[in-house]
């Protein structure tokens, strides 16, 4: 009996032995697949290690080498998922010399470098995508055009400068661009916060009850996108600059919003160095301007924070132009007691557009260019400058803009218009407090949207313009400029003459935007 219990024990320790022999080979093979499966799903070099270590402690060799069979027979970058096949065009592999000259790709290096260029080209696409959408597909110009919103706003702007300019000086030229004027300072609003903004956009002309921030913004985006668009019939170069001391750090967002709304320039500048500082604006616009307007600012302090310049440069052809043979020297009369002798261009064939205004003592002119540029020229009856002058409103600009689309004003007439060049510098930090921006120049502002290291406020702004006008057409310049053909009279026969003071009033047809206005006293001074 004793021999069998001992033949019974020794018999159930060899099952019991052989029992867990097979349990562990039933376990180890369990956790060989349960790591097979977690390979599919971690990172290649973690799959191996974990897939190698649990191999090593677990199982025997042969059991290793059957794994190894495994991961070879799916190569791991493919199996995990984490290259394509065929390469992304356009983005860059990383390549490894081979002996012989040849090479070939590292597939996870190739695949850090795609990643990290993905991620540069999108964060340039923030920040340019905007600005090109400036330079594409034509924009819409009809009603409900964004660029329409605000035009009402720039007329009434552009009419209020003029009035102040003319109270001031009666008897001087006057000739400025108020659209680089507006869009200019819409732009600085992006950095203005609280009532520093209101005032700006106020000022401007814009009822913010009415039409609301991001409409100002859109519709001047879609007003310079409108004026940039290529045109062979014509130049145009218009633009605002921020010269900032280079002692300041610019908030992404006004520099983002300024360049995608505006296509603005901002220079980083040493205004320690006044010298330097002062060449650098001059050959800024002097460039932008195709050399018409140099000298624009001189003797800078050197305390200087900000300058904010804005310019204009128009070349555009007659769609009727004067023949230089049949230009003489006329009679020009300034005022009763001033004449002076200017080249008279005449056309005595051509058709224009033009009426004798029966309410307002005055004879109005369209002369249009080739492209989408129209010009008024108003000529007030002798001893009638400063009745008509006080009558120009936004609304008189629409009637007349109305009545000369109207076939009944297209006449055949014979027309003396004056060849001359013309300029207006103005300082805008002095102009602009008499229009509403009370704080925009003094200590009270705020412009805590551009940077937020230091107290900002705006030290200088400049505005100049010239304007050419001469048989072929006109050509204006700088910190605005812009001019075209007259209108005079109205006799049974039909001779126009410009031979005294008269408005001019310049504007895109597109968009409805006042470019150039001014008023020519005297045709001699520049």
């Amino acid at each position: 009996m004793v021999v069998v219990r001992m033949v019974e024990m020794v018999v159930v320790r060899v099952v019991m032995v052989v029992v867990e022999m097979v349990v562990v080979e039933v376990v180890v093979m369990a956790m060989v697949v349960v790591v097979m499966m977690v390979v599919v799903e971690v990172v290649v070099v973690m799959a191996m290690v974990v897939l190698a270590m649990v191999v090593v402690v677990m199982v025997e060799m042969v059991v290793v080498g059957v794994a190894m069979v495994v991961v070879e027979i799916v190569p791991l970058p493919t199996f995990l998922g984490l290259i394509s096949p065929d390469p992304v065009p356009g983005l860059p592999l990383a390549l490894r010399q081979l002996p012989g000259g040849h090479t070939r790709t590292d597939p996870l290096r190739a695949q850090k470098m795609d990643l990290a260029d993905s991620l540069l080209l999108l964060l340039a696409g923030l920040i340019v995508l905007p600005h090109l959408s400036l330079h594409q597909e034509p924009p819409s110009t009809g009603e409900g055009s964004p660029s329409l919103k605000i035009a009402p706003a720039n007329t009434a702007f552009a009419l209020h400068f003029y009035h102040l300019m003319a109270s001031q000086s009666p008897g001087s030229n006057i000739f400025f661009s108020p659209l680089s004027i507006s869009a200019s300072y819409a732009m600085l609003s992006l950095g203005a916060r609280s009532h520093s903004k209101t005032q700006i956009l106020e000022g401007l002309g814009f009822n913010l009850t009415e039409v609301s921030e991001s409409d100002i913004h859109q519709g001047f985006q879609h007003l310079l996108h409108t004026l940039h668009l290529p045109d062979d019939r014509l130049e145009m170069n218009m633009g605002s600059t921020l010269f900032l001391s280079q002692d300041l750090l610019i908030l992404p967002g006004f520099l983002n919003d300024s360049v995608a709304f505006y296509d603005s320039k901002l220079f980083l500048t040493n205004f320690h160095d006044s010298v330097g500082s002062t060449q650098l604006i001059n050959d800024h616009i002097k460039e932008e301007t195709q050399g018409k307007i140099v000298d624009l600012v001189s003797n800078l302090n050197t305390d200087i924070a900000m300058v904010l310049v804005n310019y204009i440069y128009f070349k555009a052809l007659w769609e009727n132009p004067f023949q230089p043979s049949m230009t003489t020297t006329q009679d020009f009369h300034v005022d009763e007691n001033t004449v002076v002798q200017v080249p008279m261009m005449l056309q005595d064939t051509a058709h224009h557009w033009y009426l004798n205004d029966r309410y307002l003592p005055c004879s109005v002119l369209r002369m249009d260019y080739k492209g989408n540029m129209t010009a008024f020229f108003i000529l007030p009856n002798r001893g009638k400058m400063k009745q008509v002058e006080e009558a120009l409103t936004p609304e008189m600009l629409i009637r007349w803009n109305r009545l000369l689309q109207k076939r009944h004003f297209y006449r055949k007439l014979e027309l003396h218009f004056p060849k001359f060049s013309i300029s207006g510098s103005y300082k805008l930090d002095e102009i602009l407090p008499k229009m509403g921006f009370v704080d925009l120049f003094s200590k009270q502002v705020d412009l805590s949207g551009i940077t937020k290291e230091k107290k900002l406020q705006v030290s200088k702004s400049f505005h100049k313009a010239i304007l050419e006008v001469d048989e072929v057409g006109t050509q204006a310049a700088a910190a605005t400029g812009i001019f075209t053909t007259f209108l005079s009279a109205w006799h049974n026969h039909r001779v126009l003459w410009f031979n005294r003071p008269f408005f001019v009033v310049i504007f895109s047809t597109n968009t409805q935007s006042i470019l150039f206005l001014g008023k020519v006293v005297n045709p001699t001074k520049p």
